[in-house]
């Protein structure tokens, strides 16, 4: 699978940083050119104080079909972090938020792999109820999912938020604690829950 062709709307880069470097990285990630021929171009950058790490968000032209990428694309990142990674990721839903319009300060992402067999059991309930769902509750921004063909657990969730008190609240609870949810949520293996700061 690592080395087929496959359609690709973003790429995400996962590194961990200093503070100070967060400011010149798009610059870097604009000058390398691999990432440059391809047309991808730096989105939203995350970051998560208490490790380092970084999360930020290469948006292609257009779909693309493509390999791995080796890991010569993003040599030139070296000297600004360490633990650089690449992966290809397809846009599996996008949704505006009850907010959309407002400025996001949190990016919170849900990663996970589903249990064996409930692929598709997932599936549907992300599409037609939890993502929805979050989207729809007050101080969301946007919602998305995304398929990982490489690093990490292979569903990334994740939701801008205007301020993390969203995740909080009631509406945000109950789309949390439905009876599918309850179903679903034990299917999740490799879960990491990341809350972000969005770097302007």
């Amino acid at each position: 699978m690592l080395h087929s062709h496959l359609p690709t709307d973003v790429l995400l880069l996962r590194m961990r940083v200093a503070p100070d470097a967060l400011n010149s990285l798009r610059k870097c990630l604009e000058g390398l050119p691999d990432l440059r021929d391809l047309g991808a171009s730096p989105g939203r950058c995350a970051w998560l104080k208490e490790t380092g790490t970084a999360y930020v968000y290469l948006d292609l032209p257009e779909r693309i079909a493509l390999p791995v990428l080796a890991p010569e694309s993003v040599a030139g990142l070296s000297a600004m972090g360490v633990g650089v990674e690449l992966s290809r990721l397809a846009l599996m839903q996008t949704l505006d938020g009850a907010s959309h319009g407002q400025h996001p300060a949190v990016h919170y992402a849900v990663e996970m792999t589903p249990q064996a067999g409930w692929e598709a059991e997932l599936q549907h309930w992300y599409a037609r109820e939890h993502l929805p769902g979050l989207a729809g509750v007050p101080g969301c921004v946007r919602a998305q999912r995304f398929l990982n063909y490489d690093t990490g657990p292979s569903s990334l969730a994740c939701y801008d938020l205007v301020d993390a008190q969203a995740m909080g609240s009631p509406p945000w609870l109950a789309v949390r604690n439905t009876a599918w949810s309850s179903r679903v949520r034990p299917r999740f293996t490799a879960t990491v829950r990341t809350m972000f700061s969005l770097v302007d």
